[in-house]
């Protein structure tokens, strides 16, 4: 039996397990005969084009993992910003844990999913915004399938949450292989502010795949800032499914920080419905060995008057491999629109390989919209100049790098998030820098 069909079959008893009304079950339904019909999307399909997930899929995963380890926060801290106080949502192998998590219901929400899709008092706010902003993708599908657990967060208006909320997924390597479904929820009503963190971190050296799929929606002025941090262990693989519906005059930005895992895959969709929106995409890849990391995104311009601005940065080293394929669509009616898109890329070795279609669909007249890519490798008369003044060749070469992404980390509005950064690029690049960008 390959994945396909052992997810199938196993949806009727999954269904057993979790405690949902009709509504919800009615959504599980038609998007587990989703996945059915369309399966695991292979390279024939262009947005698939130069990722396959044939090597990840050939593993035997367990669908409903065994309870989980018990963790301490001792063998774990390295994973969470500590430096600061934040909300924190913590998941082990797809079960939360109350012990290492610190949530709230004091004005505002930021708990579970599945209480959210089992408890009454959210029953309005699931109808109203659950898979209301997912597309009918077939992983996005089987996620919704088998979605029961995940972050709830609801922002009610003006409310400015004082300190960012962590969002962690453990994977302990209870089973030999693992698949997770986390599925988040983000609701930010008018007026309001928050940032989010995520990661995903597998504890072990089994495979872990995640599917996992988040939604946010952000009304009429609010501010959402979400940070995703990617440095998995070399068996686990992401799919990361994110899609953000925006009301007049919000600014959402999100910043993806990918240093580690077998295959990454974002999916990131912004959706403008109202005017002056701003909506910020901005991400570092830094990979080596045969990793693999693809960022597709997509920016749809509705209506008049508002921004876009996307940023990717990538270093390729050994045999990795990274994509890029990002499209802004302007329609007729979103004149006035401002976007920008930039991949760039630096090949540090002659084995290392990059794929980027950054595109442009434009059916208004009055706008202001570009694009491009680069490919390139360091610049030698840069090197010469730091050599030249007494620097070794590895930590000039670093230098080079941490300015290359500089841009891009010059957004990071957590301050200790930024110094976490900074570390992991120097420690993915092999040097210790004695400064913060």
């Amino acid at each position: 039996m390959d994945l396909k069909e052992k997810l199938i079959s196993s949806f009727l008893a999954f269904e057993d397990q979790v405690d949902v009304d009709a509504y919800v079950h009615d959504i599980r339904s038609e998007a587990i005969k989703t996945f059915e019909n369309k399966g695991f999307p292979s390279k024939k399909e262009e947005a698939w084009k130069y990722t396959s997930l044939n090597a990840i899929l050939k593993h035997d995963y367990s669908v409903f993992p065994k309870q989980e380890n018990a963790l301490e926060y001792r063998d774990i801290k390295k994973y969470f910003i500590h430096d600061i106080d934040t909300f924190k949502i913590i998941f082990i192998d797809g079960t939360y844990s109350s012990h290492l998590s610190q949530t709230t219901h004091d004005g505002m929400d930021i708990c579970l999913m599945s209480a959210a899709l089992s408890k009454p008092k959210y029953r309005l706010v699931i109808e109203n915004y659950f898979n209301k902003a997912a597309t009918g993708d077939s992983l996005s599908s089987l996620n919704t399938a088998f979605s029961s657990e995940g972050a709830f967060i609801h922002i009610p208006k003006n409310k400015l949450v004082e300190k960012p909320i962590q969002i962690i997924h453990f994977s302990t390597g209870n089973e030999s292989a693992v698949m997770l479904h986390p599925r988040n929820m983000i609701v930010v009503e008018e007026n309001s502010y928050v940032q989010i963190i995520e990661r995903h971190q597998s504890l072990s050296n089994n495979p872990v795949l995640t599917n996992s799929v988040t939604e946010v929606f952000a009304k009429k002025r609010a501010i959402v800032d979400y940070y995703k941090i990617q440095n998995d262990n070399k068996n686990a693989s992401l799919i990361d499914n994110t899609f953000i519906k925006q009301k007049q005059e919000s600014h959402c930005s999100v910043h993806t920080f990918s240093f580690g895992g077998k295959l990454t895959r974002n999916n990131l969709n912004f959706y403008q419905h109202g005017e002056r929106i701003d909506s910020t995409l901005k991400g570092i890849t830094i990979i080596g060995d045969k990793q693999h990391v693809d960022h597709n995104t997509l920016v749809h311009h509705i209506e008049p008057n508002c921004e876009s601005h996307q940023d990717y940065k990538g270093v390729f080293g050994d045999s990795s491999t990274g994509v890029f394929n990002g499209k802004v669509v302007v329609e007729k009616e979103a004149q006035k629109t401002n976007a920008f898109q930039a991949n760039n890329n630096i090949l540090i070795s002659d084995k290392a390989s990059i794929n980027t279609k950054p595109q442009l669909e434009i059916f208004a007249d009055d706008v202001k919209c570009s694009h491009g890519c680069t490919i390139g490798q360091l610049d030698d008369d840069a090197m010469f100049y730091l050599r030249s003044r007494g620097i070794p060749e590895k930590e000039a070469k670093a230098l080079l790098m941490y300015a290359f992404s500089n841009n891009v980390l010059d957004s990071v509005k957590i301050p200790e998030l930024k110094k976490r950064i900074n570390k992991l690029i120097a420690n993915k690049l092999g040097v210790n820098i004695g400064f913060d960008l």
